[in-house]
């Protein structure tokens, strides 16, 4: 069988891109043949994806369609006469880009209004969540499912050297770390919010570590930055890196005392997978599919009482116990994405179209 995969962009280091390849590796393995077809693609990947032009890309028994945004893919799709499937990543709603990007919010309007389109004319709609799934059988679609994110934990659990990283991080402070793009919809302000209650009343010793790109949305970021002056903070307790390679970013999850996601919408949240896989305790917001990717697993909180939140970041930090148990549910959950339960979800799929 040939399984074709539609992305919108490829990039290197993006969890939608990094998933496709991995699904890519594990359909080989499978004795399928498959290729990833992308309408824009990074330089350093243009020997491995192919471009959208390519006729290939149409001549696929199953062709999964990646979707987080609108683009010529999904009516390419829907014309398909067999084997189509979205796999849905989620649109984060425009409300969150709105007051500082309008141009980011109309596309996060017309990348919902376009997903509509599909309902009718695909074969099977996969959320890579139960929430992503809700929203998709909420909008129309019939044959519905879950296929979760492949995330290659293996590439931030080896050896790691960085020196000059290490000898940051291994100063007399406790290192709270998030990953992800400097976004709204992430509530990086929450963070420092929290930070305010907990050099107050918790331990003056900390720093907050953002890995990710801070200029998708300028003005949000501007507006962090504002937020940690006006608080009069230390502005070496703040360390935005912007992206990293992967040798990087495991010496970051190594030297993180805690993991924290404030986040008030995510379709998966690969880190909280990669915290998982690197024994870092996470605290996080119970909120959109931040509950199914955890599954019980770490600490999740609502409402958002962040003095609270403050004494628990504590408590993950300093409290050898809890750390232990913490981490041990962690590893126990961690189970759910490997390769074995993405082969065999993959193989039933495939199954069920043929």
């Amino acid at each position: 069988m040939t399984v074709n995969q539609w992305l919108a962009a490829a990039h290197r280091g993006d969890a939608i891109g990094d998933n496709a390849r991995r699904f890519r590796q594990l359909l080989r393995g499978l004795g399928h043949e498959s290729e990833i077809f992308a309408l824009t693609i990074d330089e350093d990947l243009e020997d491995e994806i192919r471009p959208f032009s390519d006729p290939a890309a149409r001549r696929g028994d199953v062709t999964i369609l990646h979707y987080a945004l609108h683009s010529p893919m999904t009516a390419a799709l829907a014309s398909l006469e067999r084997g189509r499937v979205v796999h849905y990543h989620n649109v984060t709603p425009a409300a969150y880009f709105a007051p500082y990007d309008s141009a980011l919010a109309r596309l996060a309007v017309l990348g919902r209004r376009e997903l509509k389109t599909l309902v009718g004319h695909v074969d099977l709609a996969l959320g890579v969540s139960e929430f992503n799934r809700r929203e998709l059988e909420g909008l129309g679609f019939s044959a519905t499912g879950v296929l979760p994110i492949a995330v290659d934990t293996a590439r931030l659990t080896g050896p790691a050297r960085c020196p000059a990283i290490e000898q940051l991080l291994d100063e007399e402070l406790v290192n709270f770390l998030f990953v992800g793009r400097i976004a709204p919809n992430k509530k990086i302000e929450d963070h420092i919010f929290m930070a305010e209650h907990y050099k107050r009343y918790v331990d003056a010793y900390y720093r907050f570590i953002f890995v990710g790109r801070y200029d998708a949305v300028p003005q949000y970021y501007a507006m962090i930055r504002a937020l940690i002056s006006k608080f009069k903070m230390l502005e070496e307790r703040f360390i935005f890196t912007g992206p990293v390679p992967d040798e990087e970013l495991a010496c970051y999850y190594q030297h993180a005392a805690v993991y924290i996601s404030m986040s008030e919408h995510e379709g998966f949240c690969a880190p909280l997978v990669e915290a998982m896989a690197t024994d870092v305790p996470i605290l996080a917001y119970s909120a959109a599919a931040v509950p199914d990717t955890l599954g019980g697993a770490g600490i999740q909180f609502a409402p958002k009482d962040l003095e609270q939140v403050a004494e628990l970041a504590g408590a993950l930090a300093f409290d050898d116990g809890l750390r232990a148990n913490v981490i041990a549910g962690q590893r126990r959950r961690l189970q759910d994405f490997g390769d074995a339960r993405i082969v065999r979800d993959l193989s039933g799929f495939l199954h069920q179209l043929s």
